[in-house]
């Protein structure tokens, strides 16, 4: 069975290619957790990331975009002493920051849902690479988004953050050609 190179043997990897990179997400809190992890990502391996998602989970509440929304400074504290998350403050700011703008859009649109997949048509824009060397950083898509976040005040999410995001939830389907997952 043939994956996409990028996930190479890692059994954590692998298991995440194939049951989640690029299978269309709709549940605001799986949406919300991938934003949180890719800004917390911007600058480092998503390998890592996926190492520290499941104390990304306990001490982000289950990704729940409401109780982020209300943290303060004892748990910003909190987190900035857990060894188990990156302990940035600009990142860990940013994530209570866009919890509460998450929410906005949920109350504009009735879901993030409604409003991510409105970008796309509501349907996944599949690529058809033959090469992982072809798999673009960015796109005119994830400029786009990016630009419409930041607009609202979203921090840490660029356009290749976007772009990584895009691509996790399902919007844009990167597999490769040679790809079973395709």
């Amino acid at each position: 069975m043939e994956r996409c190179p990028w996930c190479g043997t890692d059994e954590l990897y692998i298991k995440y290619h194939d049951d989640e990179w690029g299978i269309p997400v709709h549940d605001d809190i799986v949406h919300f957790e991938f934003l949180l992890l890719e800004s917390a990502q911007a600058g480092l391996s998503w390998i890592t990331i996926l190492r520290k998602r499941e104390n990304y989970r306990t001490a982000y509440d289950n990704f729940d975009a409401l109780k982020v929304s209300q943290y303060d400074e004892n748990k910003i504290n909190e987190l900035m002493n857990n060894p188990g998350i990156v302990r940035n403050r600009r990142k860990i700011d940013a994530s209570i920051n866009n919890a509460r703008l998450f929410l906005k859009i949920k109350e504009e649109f009735g879901s993030f849902d409604k409003y991510i997949w409105n970008f796309v048509d509501n349907k996944p824009v599949v690529n058809h690479w033959k090469d992982i060397s072809e798999i673009p950083a960015v796109s005119s898509l994830s400029d786009e988004i990016s630009r419409d976040l930041k607009k609202r005040g979203f921090r840490f999410l660029g356009s290749t953050t976007i772009y990584s995001y895009l691509q996790a939830a399902g919007l844009i389907n990167d597999h490769i050609e040679t790809c079973f997952k395709k």
